[in-house]
């Protein structure tokens, strides 16, 4: 109730307030007032105005002295900065000239460093090409049967073969202890019987023993056989026809020679590669000149040979092509004065030559590698992956390339590597005997260490890529990546051997004749030398008399 009372007190004096000002309003005394209040209130202003426009003056006038004042000092700083900045030009075009001096003696040093670059980038260019040269010529005169696919044939100068044997200071010959080799005793084909002398039966000191001291002289008699056949001759009184009893097939010319003397003279040309004018110089020597064949009766024999063991041949043919396991080659030949191959196909029990005037597919053609089912064993001809059902790479020949690689390649240790491990691998498969059949961990191994180098040779490549002039071992590494099924097919099937030495072996075979004969004048003669060279190594596999043999075939 009293806060209501005052609100209402306070309400009242309000209403009170504002009527008396309404009041005052209308009756214009605060008009007046009001005026008044105002007309003072503008004297003030006014004459705060005024000292406020004085005040400005003067600071206009102070503010013109001292803007005068700073222009002034404007104009001296602007001056003694043009001043500097004068100066200062006159520097930088003394600078510039010197750096223009410098930028012209810096282009004349790089114009003489670029030629001096040029030069030596030239001179060291002209150097790696003479090093690769030279590496090249070196590995071209060091390159032999050791280290390459070159025949020992073609390097006479054979390394000399040092002997690692320890003196012991004993005799030569069979020590004491050890059991003697005497030489074989004949059939004696006469027996002369020398008689005790008379000091030994006269004198009562000495007594037989009843022992009987034999020694033989053997020596070897040539005798010339010769059988002459003869009958008589009838005439036909009424016709004069000729006629006499029939000569056995044999005797066709008034003088034939039998089997043995074709034989003989044969073998001594084609088997023992003896001229043809030194086999008729010994049989007439043999015979105290009364046997003298004709040259071209001797020349014959190839062709006769070879026709009359037609049947044979195309027997050891088929063979080869029935053998699961055979070696192949091609070695180089003369006909005609014109370059051609020998193919070789051969396995333990048969050997064949086929004269092919190329290599490649014309060279297989007519040979058992043309329709061969088998493995075949090669020195990596291409040509070859297109026939059988399996190849084993040579690794005589990859270990040669290696040999070549570790002389040429001294600070790569990839090659040395690949050559101990194919070492220890035909050393591994060797030691096992024919019932023992190679452990499928111990060949795992070995493929794994296989891999495991061609990856070191991948890094060192890398590392050091091959010389532009020598990048055998470099091709060695691409293809023993490429074939490593054919490198170590040797360690899963034991029918296979690692190496194609058979082939080599047998193709030295022909080349003891080429190098007799030198060329043949036709490739038909050719052909023959194989047909012949195919057929006695096929006797001398049954180990029979090859003369005897040879002997009956020509009878």
């Amino acid at each position: 109730m009293n806060v209501n009372f005052e609100y209402m007190t306070d309400l009242q004096y309000q209403v009170k307030s504002l009527k008396s000002q309404v009041q005052a309003f209308k009756s214009g005394e605060k008009y007046v007032t009001m005026r008044q209040e105002f007309s003072k209130r503008l004297a003030i202003k006014e004459r705060k105005i005024n000292q406020l426009k004085l005040e400005l003056g003067d600071s206009r006038c102070e503010t013109i002295t001292i803007r005068k004042n700073w222009m002034q000092v404007f104009e001296d700083i602007i001056s003694e900065h043009e001043k500097e900045i004068r100066e200062k030009i006159r520097v930088i075009e003394e600078l510039r000239e010197e750096l223009l001096v410098t930028f012209k003696k810096l282009d004349e040093v790089q114009d003489n460093l670029s030629s001096k670059t040029k030069k030596l980038y030239e001179i060291e260019t002209e150097l790696e090409e003479e090093k690769g040269k030279n590496l090249k010529l070196r590995a071209q005169i060091n390159r032999d049967y050791e280290n390459s696919s070159t025949p020992s044939s073609l390097k006479p100068n054979h390394k000399k073969i040092t002997n690692s044997r320890e003196k012991t200071g004993r005799k030569p010959g069979g020590q004491p202890g050890h059991e003697g080799h005497v030489r074989k005793k004949h059939t004696p084909s006469q027996v002369i019987h020398i008689p005790a002398p008379e000091k030994y039966t006269a004198n009562p000191d000495y007594k037989l023993t009843g022992k009987i001291i034999k020694k033989q002289m053997v020596n070897l008699k040539v005798i010339l056989d010769v059988a002459e056949y003869d009958t008589p001759e009838f005439r036909n009184i009424h016709t004069g026809q000729r006629v006499h009893a029939d000569f056995p097939p044999a005797l066709i010319d008034e003088v034939n020679y039998g089997g043995s003397i074709k034989a003989f003279a044969f073998l001594m040309n084609s088997h023992c590669c003896v001229s043809i004018d030194k086999v008729r110089e010994f049989l007439s020597e043999l015979t105290d000149g009364k046997l003298q064949i004709s040259k071209g009766m001797i020349s014959g024999l190839c062709q006769k040979f070879s026709e009359k063991t037609e049947a044979e041949q195309r027997k050891a043919f088929t063979d080869l092509l029935l053998s699961p396991v055979m070696n192949t080659d091609f070695t180089n030949a003369r006909a005609n004065g014109k370059n051609a191959q020998i193919a070789v196909c051969t396995t333990p029990a048969v050997t064949l030559y086929f004269a092919k005037e190329h290599k490649g597919h014309k060279g297989i053609e007519g040979t058992p590698v043309e329709d061969y089912q088998g493995i075949l064993v090669h020195d990596h001809d291409k040509t070859f992956y297109n026939y059988g059902s399996g190849h084993q790479e040579c690794l005589s020949h990859t270990n040669r390339y290696l040999k070549n690689s570790m002389e040429n390649e001294p600070n790569l240790k990839w090659s040395s590597e690949m050559k101990n491990l194919i070492q220890e691998m035909i050393h591994y498969r060797n030691g096992l005997t024919e019932d023992e059949d190679t452990d499928p961990a111990k060949v795992k191994e070995y493929e794994n260490r296989y891999l495991e180098i061609l990856d070191t040779a991948r890094k060192e490549y890398e590392y050091e890529p091959p010389n532009d002039y020598y990048k055998e071992g470099f091709n060695l590494y691409k293809r023993m990546k490429e074939y490593m099924e054919n490198h170590l097919l040797f360690l899963h099937d034991k029918r296979v051997p690692a190496t194609n030495n058979a082939a080599e072996r047998k193709a030295r075979n022909y080349k003891r004749k080429q190098k007799q004969v030198m060329g043949f004048r036709s490739f038909e003669s050719l052909h023959y030398i194989c047909s012949c060279l195919s057929m006695i190594d096929l006797l001398r596999t049954k180990e029979v008399n090859l003369f005897k043999s040879v002997t009956s075939i020509f009878d």
